[in-house]
C-alpha cells in the first residue's frame, strides 16, 4: 500500500481523504470565514461608488494575495520546514535553536510572533461571529438591537464548554466546513455567471495598476486586502495534527477554489451595480435561503473560533514545556488525541478579552479596522526565521536564500505598513495583548534562569557528599528515594537538605533531571540517559519533547529495565519548593521583575501534578533562593 506524508510520519494513502476532511474543520476555519467581512472591509476603504477598475483591481489583489501568501509561502514553502512534523513559529524557533547556540534574535522573533497570535486570536471569534449574525439585518432590521447580545451569548457558551472537551463536537467540524466551502463556491459561481467580466481580475496587472495609480489610498487598501489571509498561519501551525499532505490536498482541492470563486462572485455583484452597504457576502444568497445560510455561517464561525482557542491552548503548552511560561493546569479532555486539552487560565482570559471587544466595537466593520496588524507582523517574523532556516537547515547560498526571503519580506512588510494605520482605530488592542504576553514570557524565563544559576553556586560533589554520609554515621533506611533537580551535576540541594533535616538516607538513590528538548517528541530509545555514580546511586536525565507530557513513574519502570537497582515497590519522591527572596548584594533581578516572577511562581501548578507523581509518595522540602 502506498503512503503519503501525514501527522507524525507516513500514513496509508487511503487515509488521505479522511485526514483532509478533518483538516477542513480544524485548520481552515479562520481563513474559510474571512469572505464574510473581507471584501466589504476593502470596499469601505475605496470610493463610495467604486468604478470597474477599482473593483477588478482590489479583487485581483485579493486573488494574488491568497496565491502568494497562502499557496506559495505557507502551503508550498514554509510547510517544508518542519520540526519533526510540527509547524508554527514556536516549533520553527525551536528547530533553529537546535542548529544555533547563540540565538537571542531567533528567540525574540519566535516568542513575540507567538505572543502576537494570542492578540489576534482574541479578535477572531468576535469578528467572525458578529459578521455571521449581521446577516440577519439583510432579512429584517428588527434584529439590529439583538446582534451584539446574541454574539455575546454565543461566545460565552463557546468558552464555557471548553472544559468539557470538544472531541465529539470536533467529529462534525470537517463535514460542516465541507458544506460551508461548497456553499461558498456555489454562491460565487452564481455571481460570476451574472457578470463573467469579473474573471479578468485574474490578470495581476489589474491589481498592480490599482495599487500604483491611487497613491497612498491605494497602498492603504492593502490593510483590508490582508484580511483574506489572516488564517494562513494556522495552516503551518496545525501541520503536526494532520501532516503536510492532507492540508495541501484540502487547500488545493476545496478551500482555495472556494475562496477564489466566492470573492469573484462578490466582486461580480458590485460590478453589476449592487449596493455596497450591508454585507455583500449575503447578497449572493437567494432570499428564501438567507436564514439557513446565516445559520450555517454562524456555525462555521463558531468552528473557526474553536480552532483559534484550541490553537492558543496548544501554543501555551509548548511555551510551558520550553520554559517560557510557568506551569499551568492543563486538563486532557480526551484520551483519543493529545491535542484535546483545556487550559483554564488561557480560556478565561481569552473569553474576557473577546467578549469585551465584541461589546466595545459592536460591529464587524469596526473590528476589521483592528484586525490583521498582529498577524501581519507574525508573518513578517516567520519570513525572517524562514531565511535563517534556508541558510542553516537547507544549506542554501546567501544569494538564493536572500532572494526568496526578500520576496516574502517585501510583501509582508507592505501589508504590515498598511496595517499600521489601524493602530489608532483599535489595532493597539492585539499589540498590547502581545506585549503583555511577551513580557510575561521574558520575565519568567529570566527568573527561572536566575534560580537555576543560584542553585549551581553552592553544589557539593557527590564523592564529598557520600564521604560525609559515611563519616557522619548517617543511617541508610530501606527503599528508594527519587530526588528531582534542575542541576546537571554534583549533589542536588534537595538531597543535602533532606539529610540535614531528617538525618537519614535511603539505600537506593535516584537523581532525576527532566529536560524538555526543542523537538516535538523524543524516541523511546532516547528517553532516558542513566549512569551509576556510586553503588546503588543513580543519576538520570529524562528527555521529553515539547509536545509530550512527562510521566515519571513510567520512566522509573524503563530505568529498571536498563539495570537500575531501584525498588519500585517502595519509592519516595523528594521535590524542592523554592521561596524566592531578594539578593542582599543587589546584583539580582530588578524588584519589579522579581515581584512578577514570584507572583507567577506562586500560581504555577505544583511539580507533583506537572510530572504526574503519586501525591501520597511525595515529600516537599522548602528552601529560600535569593535572586
Amino acid at each position: 500500500m502506498t503512503a503519503i506524508e501525514g501527522a507524525g510520519g507516513r500514513v496509508p494513502r487511503n487515509h488521505l481523504p479522511i485526514l483532509s476532511l478533518a483538516a477542513l474543520g480544524i485548520v481552515f476555519g479562520d481563513i474559510g470565514t474571512s469572505p464574510l467581512y473581507t471584501f466589504k472591509a476593502i470596499l469601505d476603504m475605496t470610493a463610495k461608488t467604486p468604478d470597474p477598475g477599482t473593483i477588478l483591481g482590489v479583487l485581483s489583489l485579493v486573488l494574488w494575495t491568497l496565491f502568494v501568501i497562502t499557496t506559495v509561502k505557507y502551503v508550498s514553502f514554509a510547510m517544508r520546514v518542519d520540526n519533526d512534523g510540527e509547524g508554527g513559529i514556536l516549533a520553527l524557533m525551536s528547530l533553529l535553536g537546535v542548529k544555533k547556540q547563540q540565538r537571542p534574535m531567533i528567540v525574540a522573533l519566535g516568542l513575540f510572533g507567538a505572543a502576537l497570535i494570542y492578540g489576534d486570536g482574541a479578535i477572531t471569534p468576535a469578528i467572525s461571529v458578529l459578521s455571521a449574525l449581521e446577516g440577519l439585518n439583510m432579512a429584517t432590521s428588527a434584529f439590529q438591537p439583538y446582534i451584539v447580545p446574541m454574539a455575546v451569548v454565543i461566545l460565552f457558551a463557546l468558552f464555557a464548554i471548553q472544559s468539557q472537551g470538544t472531541a465529539r463536537i470536533g467529529q462534525a467540524f470537517g463535514p460542516v466546513m465541507f458544506v460551508w466551502f461548497i456553499t461558498m463556491a456555489l454562491m460565487g459561481i452564481s455571481g460570476i455567471v451574472q457578470h463573467p467580466a469579473v474573471l479578468a481580475a485574474i490578470d495581476p496587472r489589474y491589481g498592480l495598476t490599482y495599487l500604483f495609480s491611487h497613491g497612498v489610498s491605494g497602498f492603504l487598501v492593502l490593510g483590508g486586502v490582508f484580511l483574506c489571509v489572516t488564517g494562513a498561519e494556522a495552516l503551518y501551525a496545525d501541520m503536526g495534527h494532520f501532516g503536510r499532505g492532507p492540508i495541501q490536498l484540502s487547500w488545493f482541492a476545496i478551500v482555495f477554489p472556494s475562496l477564489i470563486l466566492n470573492y469573484a462572485g462578490q466582486a461580480a455583484l458590485v460590478l453589476g451595480g449592487a449596493p455596497t452597504d450591508g454585507n455583500i457576502f449575503y447578497r449572493l444568497c437567494p432570499q428564501p435561503l438567507l436564514m439557513p445560510l446565516i445559520a450555517l455561517a454562524t456555525l462555521a464561525t463558531i468552528i473557526a473560533s474553536q480552532s483559534i482557542i484550541t490553537g492558543a491552548f496548544s501554543m501555551t503548552r509548548q511555551a510551558i514545556l520550553l520554559g517560557w511560561l510557568p506551569r499551568l493546569q492543563i486538563k486532557q479532555t480526551s484520551s483519543e488525541g493529545y491535542g484535546q486539552i483545556y487550559v483554564g487560565v488561557v480560556n478565561v482570559l481569552l473569553m474576557i478579552v473577546t467578549i469585551g471587544l465584541t461589546i466595545s466595537f459592536r460591529k464587524s466593520d469596526n473590528l476589521a479596522a483592528a484586525y490583521g496588524i498582529a498577524v501581519s507582523l507574525t508573518m513578517l517574523m516567520t519570513s525572517a526565521l524562514l531565511f535563517i532556516a534556508m541558510r542553516q537547515i537547507w544549506g542554501w547560498s546567501l544569494i538564493a536564500a536572500g532572494s526568496v526571503a526578500a520576496f516574502f519580506l517585501v510583501i509582508d512588510s507592505a501589508f504590515f505598513l498598511a496595517n499600521l494605520t489601524k493602530v489608532a482605530q483599535g489595532g493597539y488592542v492585539p499589540l498590547l495583548l502581545a506585549a503583555f504576553v511577551y513580557g510575561l514570557m521574558w520575565i519568567w524565563h529570566r527568573g527561572a534562569a536566575a534560580v537555576t544559576a543560584r542553585l549551581h553556586e553552592s553544589l557539593m560533589p557527590i564523592s564529598d557528599f557520600m564521604a560525609k554520609i559515611q563519616t557522619g554515621d548517617i543511617p541508610r533506611v530501606p527503599g528508594t528515594a527519587v530526588f528531582l533537580t534542575r542541576t546537571t551535576q554534583d549533589t542536588p540541594p534537595v538531597m543535602v537538605w533532606h539529610v540535614k533535616h531528617n538525618r537519614a538516607l535511603h539505600e537506593h538513590l535516584f537523581i532525576l533531571r527532566v529536560s524538555i528538548l526543542p523537538v516535538p517528541r523524543v524516541a523511546p530509545t532516547e528517553r532516558i540517559r542513566l549512569n551509576e555514580v556510586a553503588p546503588n546511586f543513580w543519576r538520570a536525565e529524562a528527555r521529553y519533547g515539547f509536545m509530550e507530557r512527562p510521566q515519571i513513574p513510567e520512566l522509573l519502570q524503563a530505568s529498571k529495565a536498563l539495570g537500575c537497582t531501584v525498588d519500585l515497590n517502595d519509592v519516595t519522591y523528594y521535590v524542592g519548593h523554592e521561596t524566592v527572596v531578594s539578593r542582599e548584594d543587589k546584583r539580582g533581578l530588578p524588584r519589579w521583575q522579581e515581584a512578577l516572577f514570584v507572583a507567577m511562581e506562586r500560581n504555577a501548578v505544583h511539580v507533583t501534578d506537572f510530572f504526574s507523581l503519586p501525591s501520597d509518595q511525595v515529600v516537599e522540602i522548602g528552601r529560600q533562593i535569593s535572586i
